[in-house]
């Protein structure tokens, strides 16, 4: 992982620290001894990116075509009633958790034809005397996606179930009023969010406000890093070929009318079920599609018009009806329209069309903007998240030598440059700064908006030589600086220039002379 310019010298190292004093002070007491436990533990960890998002968003289907493998159960009906944890292991294995901690290994079952995973609930054989209920279960798989990320699948916000959506809520937005009970103390469970829409209603927002913010504790926020989904962006144009284009538009709107949440670093238009699909393109899927396109226009047309009447055994088509069901529930309508088109326009092999259509899924800019929101700053969000945890706990636990850290904690997640720069990306979106375009798209790479690596930063190639880099972060320093100072300069946009030059700064400590 590149070096970070945002976050001061040694973040996770201090929260290490402040953490560590925190467990000796409290030591005796046995609630937050196990919460500092957690805390500790997690910094150590890969970064945890939860999935979340209304009942039937796509979640499961998302985290395959994240994975790239068929690893979360997706069905029909509401498949993801529990948390699931899904880790990087050397082997295939999936365990049952109980509240009480005793775990059972759970069955699991492979479909025939396109029907993928199941997990089998109904006979776990606990190692403890009784049955128990399942709190979560945990996934180790041997992904290389899961390798620096632990990905959390939630059940939907809106289940048919309260319970089943509090499970959600529990994870990411535990009750943290300073005046509840003790013993009700959590804190979240997940360092960043990927939040899926269908559409945005109230409950939308009001989850996300829940997610970004603890009521009347400024310094307890949530995680930093929220990006919003457009998902199962073929739908919306009712599988047409233009259909993502229509998605971009309503991702456009969605993001505008988030303005009053302030916390989605980016709403990306995803097909996740293509994403997924063209991760596993098999060759007698392509040659299928191959046949198809030497069907005329007109006549494929007609048959793609629903999924039953493509699969029907009376439309005449050189692809067998079995084949052909199973292409519309991989690829849906519009992965088969795209996919016929793309060899139509000259693609002539399985890899190449699987290349063309991960792209056009969209999965492959949200990877990107991951990779810079999340993973290029995975250190920065597990210590927010492991600072935040504290801030609870010692706030919630008073009266021993702890209290002493609660300053020092506080000033760290106001100050620290990293988390300053993230929240100033989430503002950007949505807040307009007096300058112009080319400042303003300047300032967001400078800040780290395309990436925190300094060559990223300065808007150089990766080759630009040192001395380059270090004349273009200095030009900039003094730049930002003289852009905060401007008489005219409201107090939003001179705070947003000297964050800009406190990260031309950073930048330019990291070069050599």
């Amino acid at each position: 992982m590149n070096r970070e310019v945002g976050a001061a010298p040694g973040i996770v190292a201090e929260a290490h620290r402040l953490v560590g004093a925190a467990r000796a002070a409290l030591a005796s007491e046995p609630r937050p001894r196990a919460l500092l436990a957690d805390c500790a533990s997690r910094l150590d960890q890969p970064l945890r990116v939860a999935l979340a998002g209304s009942l039937k968003a796509g979640k499961s289907t998302l985290l395959n075509s994240l994975v790239g493998q068929d690893i979360a159960p997706t069905d029909a009906t509401e498949c993801t009633r529990v948390v699931t944890w899904y880790r990087y292991g050397s082997t295939p294995s999936v365990t049952a958790h109980a509240p009480d901690g005793a775990r059972a290994n759970v069955a699991v079952r492979r479909g025939s034809g396109t029907h993928g995973l199941t997990f089998d609930l109904d006979r776990l054989r606990w190692n403890a005397p009784a049955a128990r209920e399942v709190d979560h279960l945990e996934v180790e798989w041997p992904a290389a996606a899961l390798a620096h990320t632990t990905i959390i699948d939630t059940p939907g916000t809106s289940s048919l179930s309260r319970e089943v959506s509090q499970r959600t809520a529990r994870l990411l937005t535990p009750g943290v009023d300073v005046e509840q009970a003790e013993e009700n103390i959590a804190i979240p469970g997940a360092d960043a969010v990927v939040y899926l829409l269908r559409r945005l209603d109230a409950a939308d927002v009001r989850f996300l406000e829940r997610v970004g913010a603890a009521p009347g504790a400024s310094d307890l926020s949530g995680p930093l890093g929220v990006v919003g989904v457009v998902s199962r962006a073929d739908e919306i144009g009712a599988g047409r070929i233009d259909a993502l284009h229509s998605a971009r538009d309503v991702a456009t709107r969605f993001a505008g009318e988030l303005e009053r949440t302030g916390l989605c670093q980016a709403v990306i238009p995803v097909a996740g079920l293509l994403a997924y699909a063209a991760a596993t393109l098999r060759q007698q899927e392509y040659a299928a599609f191959e046949a198809l396109a030497g069907v005329p226009v007109d006549e494929l047309s007609t048959a793609l018009l629903s999924a039953d009447r493509f699969a029907r055994p009376d439309i005449a088509l050189p692809v067998a009806p079995e084949t052909r069901s199973q292409l519309a529930e991989r690829f849906g309508l519009f992965g088969i329209r795209m996919a016929v088109t793309l060899i139509r326009l000259g693609v002539r092999d399985s890899a190449t069309l699987a290349a063309e259509l991960t792209n056009r899924s969209g999965v492959d800019e949200l990877r990107s903007v991951l990779d810079v929101q999340f993973g290029q700053r995975a250190d920065q969000l597990k210590a927010h998240s492991a600072l935040t945890a504290l801030a609870r706990v010692l706030t919630a636990y008073r009266g021993s030598e702890a209290d002493a850290l609660l300053p020092r904690v506080r000033t760290l997640l106001a100050d620290v440059h990293g988390f300053v720069e993230l929240r100033l990306l989430g503002r950007l979106r949505t807040d307009e700064l007096a300058l112009p375009p080319a400042d303003l798209a300047e300032l967001h790479r400078i800040i780290g908006g395309s990436g925190i690596a300094p060559h990223l930063r300065l808007g150089l190639p990766v080759e630009a030589a040192p001395s380059v880099q270090r004349a273009e972060a200095l030009a900039a320093v003094r730049k930002w600086r003289a852009r905060a100072r401007h008489p005219l300069a409201d107090q939003f946009t001179a705070t947003a220039c000297l964050t800009a030059a406190r990260s031309a700064e950073g930048t330019l400590e990291l070069l050599p002379e």
